[in-house]
């Protein structure tokens, strides 16, 4: 029986949300700044009218919204899922008043897209604007690769109780320390760790390209971004092709690979434990499955002839699938290549690599690692009892940080989601094809979207029709938030509706 949320449950998931949209005001500083030091003023002008409806909203919800009340379970998911769609409507002011988006919906559509780090993008004539509208894109897809909501944990939320719910609900379960705000606070001080140092080599690695110290800085910082949340934006429309360097390439290959981890992966190599690394289900389930893909993919490819040498060839393929495996998105090759030269098969393994994604409690979207691994070990779990001695006891364990026994619940929870991942997918591709478009083309573009990934082969364009725009804009939300926030959004608004007081 649904009961009919009380006053005081939207007090408190008000409180909470107007925390969260105050923190992405405060984000919008950053560009402000940006355009103000380099005397973009139109810019200035549209950041200072967002940052102001950012702020309104904010403070007005908290002073209407009074209540000591802690958030509870069912709260906080609510808080994780609403508030990203709030933070979308508002995040979009800056790029519709760039004049840039086509639609109010195109640029909900590319901030939705920065916030779960997908990296699809409909805004026009990408290479010529401003540098503060190229910082906040960049800084969405960085912010959202922790979470918006880690974010508001980070800075603005002193201990309360319920906020674990909140962060869980944001697609994230791990305790990296025993307090939920401190471990926000330890995956911040791991992102601008690897800001410092992966924006120092891109920089470097630019100005040896020939880019000024100016540009090679801005440029480093913003691939970084784009690499470290697995988010896939780059300050320029020709991706990282752009920049026609291997060196490049595999800076940002390091990169991608390393945001794709568990940040409690990254903890624990941080604290000293490096042997996780090889031990960890999620990294030994990731070395096998972009192996497959690869191999796939370079079969494929070296069969029709497609790259004149090996070089070319493994050079190609690798930087495709390791970007799409991670669910980052960057690409070395022109977009509609992945049709005119990889062909059906190097379409479907790309697809596969995306639909499979990266590492839980990451940057990264996807089906994750750790889920491949679990189903993988329950298959051979009841292959070994099905050839086993009826009495025989058969055990299974996966190994995360510490050995976690296989049990049937995490066996199920792992198949609904992956469940959950596949009917999203297969949704996206049948709607693609129903309007139009070649099925693998539609799949392809379903799964980027629904992964978090932003590899296109052209079928996302201000063009699209509209439908497919607010479905992607759907399937980016529910594949970074992992489906059971969403869920819990959709039964509180029902509630309101048919719930018994």
């Amino acid at each position: 029986m649904l009961l009919r949320p009380r006053l005081e449950d939207h007090l408190v998931i008000g409180k909470y949300t107007g925390k969260i949209i105050i923190g992405v005001g405060l984000l919008m500083v950053v560009p402000l700044l940006t355009s103000v030091v380099l005397a973009e003023w139109d810019t200035v002008l549209d950041f200072v009218i967002s940052v102001a409806a950012c702020l309104i909203f904010g403070f007005s919800t908290q002073l209407l919204c009074r209540t000591e009340r802690d958030l509870s379970w069912s709260h906080g998911m609510v808080v994780a899922s609403g508030s990203w769609i709030v933070a979308t409507v508002l995040g979009a002011l800056p790029h519709w008043l760039s004049g840039h988006a086509g639609s109010y919906l195109d640029a909900m559509f590319d901030v939705m897209s920065g916030y779960t780090t997908t990296g699809l993008y409909l805004l026009q004539d990408l290479d010529h604007i401003s540098h503060g509208l190229n910082m906040w894109r960049h800084l969405l897809t960085y912010a959202g690769g922790q979470g918006i909501v880690v974010v508001a944990l980070t800075f603005l939320f002193k201990g309360a109780a319920g906020a674990y719910t909140a962060y869980v609900g944001e697609g994230k379960d791990e305790r990296l320390l025993p307090n939920v705000i401190q471990t926000a606070r330890a995956i911040w001080f791991v992102s601008l760790t690897w800001l410092a140092v992966g924006t120092a080599a891109l920089a470097v690695t630019g100005m040896v390209l020939g880019q000024e110290p100016l540009r090679a800085v801005l440029h480093g910082l913003w691939v970084f971004m784009g690499a470290w949340s697995t988010g896939g934006f780059a300050p320029q429309s020709y991706n990282t092709l752009y920049y026609h360097s291997l060196g490049y390439e595999l800076v940002t290959i390091v990169i991608m690979i390393a945001g794709s981890f568990n940040f409690a992966l990254h903890w624990a190599v941080w604290t000293g434990n490096r042997k996780e690394l090889l031990k960890n289900v999620e990294t030994i389930s990731f070395a096998v499955t972009l192996s497959f893909t690869v191999l796939i993919a370079t079969f494929a490819l070296a069969k029709a002839g497609v790259y004149p040498d090996a070089m070319a060839l493994f050079r190609k393929v690798f930087y495709q699938l390791v970007s799409g495996h991670t669910t980052t998105g960057f690409s070395s090759i022109y977009v509609r290549a992945f049709v005119t030269q990889w062909g059906p098969i190097g379409l479907m393994a790309t697809t596969m690599a995306m639909a499979i994604g990266a590492s839980a409690c990451s940057t990264g979207g996807g089906i994750k690692g750790i889920r491949m691994g679990v189903i993988s070990k329950a298959l051979l779990q009841d292959i070994r009892r099905a050839i086993s001695p009826e009495r025989a006891v058969i055990t299974a364990k996966i190994h995360h940080i510490k050995d976690v026994a296989l049990g049937d619940g995490v066996v199920r929870s792992a198949m609904l989601i992956t469940i959950a991942y596949l009917s999203l997918y297969g949704l996206t591709a049948i709607v693609g094809t129903l309007h139009g478009y070649d099925f693998l083309q539609s799949a392809f573009e379903g799964v980027s979207a629904a992964s978090n990934t932003g590899l296109s082969c052209g079928v996302t364009s201000p063009s699209m029709p509209s439908v497919m725009k607010v479905l992607y804009i759907l399937a980016m939300w529910l594949g970074r938030l992992e489906f059971m926030s969403v869920f819990a959004l959709g039964g509180h608004l029902l509630s309101m509706v048919r719930g018994r007081g």
